[in-house]
């Protein structure tokens, strides 16, 4: 035990000191279990019940935290039309299935696997943990084709890991047990019913000493893979439906920082260290049959995920669609407890396990390493604000001409025609409508309201509110008190031309190096959310780049703090900082960063 919670530790360092950025951190555990298990120095006791139920305890966290990536605002018709990730990953999935049977098919007719539904299930397998650690260390997880590689993972997860069910259940002679699963949904669903209101309470009552996000996490991870086992289902199916009620019971970044860091920092790695550790290539590689079979399994996992590919190319670059289909090939998760149920069921020898094993691993192997090389992200995919402006005059026109273009995506509506015809031909994106008031579906990040009547600019405002938009603008050149009022109620923010332009003439007499500082154009001020986690729990002064900008103020749930140089950043933190344009790009684009 003490020798594999080493390798964890030092996996990561060699892998960072050496620059092997290509490889997942996952894959890396595996091939240094081979090395120490059976097949190389033996180091490790593969029979040790310590480390078997560790490693039991690593796969069911890591299909855990595998449900709680599931962002299901995707499924919400608040959607671009043209990229779709659930459609997307659909259509991929579909393909994957029936090339999967082809291939199974093909096996039993060539004599090389008799069992074809066994194989079908295999192949279809996609391994969502590391598809998921990859697409962390690429940061694009949130992404459109990041979430679209992730959803065709979980398809490839779910659907394999209920066809097993199905197939234990009637090979084993249970099959009258099969209507019993859906107890396991219904306990799910009651409990995400039972925990939705208590969970809020939990988080004010929440002490250093007790955690009770953390025990509760545990506790929906316990009851769901009991209820699973007893049913005669698979305990990672009861894992990933945890993780699915732990994800819709909306956990702060703090709950989510920290299970991941329980998961990944200690019992996952056991897992993908002790994979290897009990792979043995020594039997495998004495074995002619397994020898020649083992090629073909490795084929047949690329092959089988071609479907994917040829869908991802209608959406994305054409480099990007290879390196997604590509990565959806790995597979080893749903893999191993397949071939753990096989055996017991005397559906597959020790020999062709061992050889499924290897193809798996050399599918997590290359996928992830193509992948890496590969990909490469496309301008669309960078981090941009959505913004919407509604009103076509000299100020917002003039607003819209200086948003930074590489932070920002604009577009402008107008219902007046002559200002439509004046200024559509400096304004590429600027639209007209007849009728704004009709518009139901706002998907933007900002909405500013700024068009010459103040009713209107009301009226748009608050339809853009009620439709979702996070933030909203409304510009009043005549406010009264009561609108005012409703419109913060409301968490529309006001802006007054009037009020803006006393403020500034303000600060030009009394703080002249404040209104340069807004009127620089070479050290303009800005405003950043921290989303990154890689920079949350980090003091200011160890920042790489702090030197490049100049911190004024951070704001941590809707307080001011005074930065210091011992000031720790948290993820959600909103950064008020001035610097040279460039630096400021660079800087920006690090911190927004999700991963």
């Amino acid at each position: 035990m003490l020798l594999v919670i080493l390798m964890a530790l030092v996996i990561p360092i060699w892998m960072a000191k050496f620059n092997l950025h290509n490889i997942p951190t996952a894959v890396a555990e595996i091939i240094v279990g081979i090395v120490l298990g059976v097949s190389g120095f033996n180091w490790v006791d593969t029979s040790n019940s310590q480390l078997s139920f560790l490693s039991n305890l690593g796969v069911i966290i890591l299909i855990f935290l595998s449900g709680m990536e599931i962002e299901f605002d995707l499924f919400k018709k608040k959607q671009d039309a043209q990229i779709n990730p659930v459609k997307i990953a659909l259509l991929s999935f579909l393909g994957i299935a029936a090339f999967s049977i082809f291939l199974g098919w093909i096996l039993s007719i060539l004599g090389l696997f008799k069992d074809m539904l066994l194989a079908s299930i295999i192949f279809m397998t996609v391994a969502l943990g590391v598809v998921i650690a990859t697409l962390k260390e690429k940061e694009i997880l949130s992404k459109s084709i990041g979430q679209s590689i992730l959803l065709t993972a979980v398809l490839g997860e779910v659907v394999p890991l209920l066809g097993l069910t199905i197939y234990a259940s009637i090979h084993g002679g249970d099959a009258e047990k099969l209507w019993l699963i859906i107890l396991l949904f219904v306990a799910a669903i009651v409990l995400l019913i039972r925990f939705k209101r208590p969970y809020l309470w939990f988080n004010k009552i929440t002490k250093q000493t007790t955690q009770i996000d953390i025990r509760l996490a545990f506790f929906l991870i316990f009851v769901l893979v009991s209820i699973a086992e007893k049913v005669g289902a698979e305990n990672i199916l009861g894992a990933f439906l945890a993780g699915m009620v732990m994800k819709l019971l909306e956990p702060s970044e703090a709950t989510k920082d920290k299970l991941t860091s329980i998961g990944y920092g200690f019992f996952i790695p056991f897992f993908f260290i002790m994979t290897g550790a009990k792979l043995n290539l020594k039997s495998l590689f004495t074995n002619q049959s397994a020898l020649l079979l083992l090629p073909i399994l490795v084929l047949a996992f690329f092959v089988s995920k071609v479907p994917a590919v040829l869908t991802y190319l209608k959406y994305f670059t054409k480099r990007n669609a290879l390196a997604g289909g590509l990565l959806t090939a790995t597979t080893i998760t749903i893999v191993l407890p397949t071939l753990q149920v096989a055996r017991k069921l005397n559906a597959i020898s020790k020999t062709q396990s061992d050889a499924f094993t290897l193809a798996a691993i050399i599918t997590c192997i290359a996928g992830p390493i193509i992948f890496n090389s590969l990909f490469k992200l496309a301008p669309e995919d960078k981090i941009k604000e959505k913004v919407l402006i509604y009103g076509a005059n000299v100020f917002s026109v003039a607003v819209a001409q200086e948003l930074h273009d590489k932070w920002y995506s604009v577009e402008m509506i107008t219902d007046d025609q002559e200002a439509y015809n004046t200024y559509k031909s400096r304004v590429k994106s600027l639209k007209y409508c007849n009728n704004v008031l009709a518009i139901n579906e706002f998907n933007y990040d900002i909405v500013a309201s700024s068009g010459s009547d103040d009713e209107r600019n009301y009226e748009f405002a608050k339809k853009a509110k009620q439709a979702g938009v996070s933030r909203v603008i409304v510009r009043q050149k005549q406010p009264e008190a009561n609108r005012i009022a409703e419109l913060t109620q409301l968490d529309i923010e006001v802006f007054n031309g009037y009020s803006a332009r006393t403020s500034a003439m303000r600060a030009l007499i009394e703080s002249p190096a404040f209104y340069e500082i807004l009127t620089d154009s070479d050290n303009i001020l800005y405003d950043v959310k921290i989303r990154n986690h890689r920079y949350a729990g980090h003091q200011l002064m160890d920042l790489s780049f702090i030197d490049k900008i100049t911190v004024s103020r951070i704001k941590r749930d809707g307080e001011w703090l005074a930065p210091h140089g011992t000031t720790v950043l948290e993820v959600g933190d909103e950064i008020v900082y001035t610097g040279k344009v460039e630096d400021a790009d660079m800087i920006r684009e690090l911190l927004t960063k999700e991963n």
